[in-house]
């Protein structure tokens, strides 16, 4: 039987949520805390996995997740004008391709989290964090206190409790690309998730409900200054020029009430180990990765899942996190290093089946067991 009572959330965003009901579950006192008072979600869609199917299984929100969202199978790459040239199929067994949009997600994640009993404080972070021998004493920026046999850091790619426990770790590195996401209505036909490759940059396209879609495209390019969102159309339906198919039929219907959003990608390589004492990174905290293999969402749930299993198989919270440490750390790296190699292939222009192969290859590694 596991000594974990009580245990601290920092961050309420996917690993955060998911780790919170996977503790909960066991019967674990958690607190959630995230920075932002109106605990908000951005973003357009993501794409959904076979792997991080089976994750959302595991947590119990699987049929929530495909009433919501989408399942499709395979993923089909076209040329830029859109016909097709190849198929990457699903591991054997497990449903893909499928995605749904960030606020859904979020809200059915909320929604569980506080249902099993989290309780969940907005507008707050740590302000430090000590050991203490017996377990972990936080300070709160609105000047409480808190004392945890377990603090997880699920606070994203700037995670403050990484900064606090790791002052010097390296930290996030432009990838030299920016990501354009368009949301946008989904055609009858449009049933998978698509790549258009051999043109200027990677353009892709995925299902996140029965109506509708989005459209990502990766720029190669130096990092974009701010640019106003009154700009964002005119400047995505420039970098879509040349493009047929669904591609050219979406640029054409770009307006100034689109939803675009544009980020720059970024990434880090954590050195292990991924937590001090009691003190355990998870999510984009640890592992971030770019959205190459549409992974980091499933990565996310993985871990909560994965350290709900190995505190149940062990003795004391220092055991559960050295286990939890030697099933995450090969699965997590090969997501984040191989999401970066393909990022590269893309930038070098290299040739579809070579971007194809990586992609395929990583995702039947990732359909084996967690």
């Amino acid at each position: 039987m596991n000594m974990i009572k009580t245990a601290l959330v920092v961050g309420g965003g996917i690993a955060g949520m998911s780790a919170a009901i996977e503790l909960r579950r066991r019967g674990i006192a958690v607190d959630l805390i995230d920075l932002d008072p109106q605990w908000r979600v951005y973003g357009a869609g993501i794409s959904i996995t076979s792997p991080s199917f089976r994750a959302f299984g595991e947590l119990g929100i699987l049929d929530e997740i495909l009433a919501e969202g989408y399942s499709g199978s395979g993923i089909r790459i076209c040329d830029i004008h859109g016909h097709p040239i190849e198929e990457v199929r699903d591991p054997e067994g497990l449903p893909g391709s499928g995605g749904i949009m960030r606020p859904v997600l979020h809200r059915i994640l909320a929604g569980h989290t506080r249902a099993g009993g989290t309780n969940v404080r907005l507008g707050i972070t740590v302000a430090s964090l000590k050991q203490n021998g017996e377990g972990v004493d936080a300070e709160f920026t609105d000047g409480s206190t808190g004392s945890y046999d377990l603090v997880l850091g699920a606070d994203g790619l700037y995670s403050r409790v990484r900064s606090l426990i790791f002052p010097d770790a390296p930290a996030p590195v432009y990838m030299g690309q920016s990501v354009w996401r368009l949301f946008a209505p989904r055609p009858a036909w449009f049933d998978r998730r698509h790549f258009f490759l051999g043109g200027r940059m990677k353009v892709g396209a995925a299902p996140v409900s029965r109506d509708h879609l989005y459209l990502f495209l990766l720029e190669k390019t130096e990092r974009h200054p701010i640019i106003p969102d009154e700009e964002l159309p005119d400047r995505m339906r420039f970098l879509m020029e040349g493009y047929g198919g669904l591609v050219g039929e979406l640029r054409d219907s770009i307006s100034p009430e689109s939803s675009i959003i544009m980020r720059p990608l970024e990434a880090l390589v954590l050195p292990e180990p991924w937590h001090k004492g009691r003190i355990l990174l998870i999510g984009d905290a640890a592992h971030p990765t770019t959205p190459q293999l549409a992974s980091g969402a499933g990565m996310a749930v993985e871990d909560a899942v994965v350290l709900g299993q190995e505190i149940d198989h062990s003795a004391n919270p220092d055991e559960a996190i050295a286990r939890y440490m030697q099933r995450r750390l090969a699965r997590c790296k090969l997501v984040a290093h191989n999401s970066m190699e393909i990022g590269r292939l893309e930038q070098r222009q290299a040739p579809p089946a070579e971007q194809t192969a990586l992609v395929a290859q990583s995702l039947r590694v990732l359909a084996e067991p967690i």
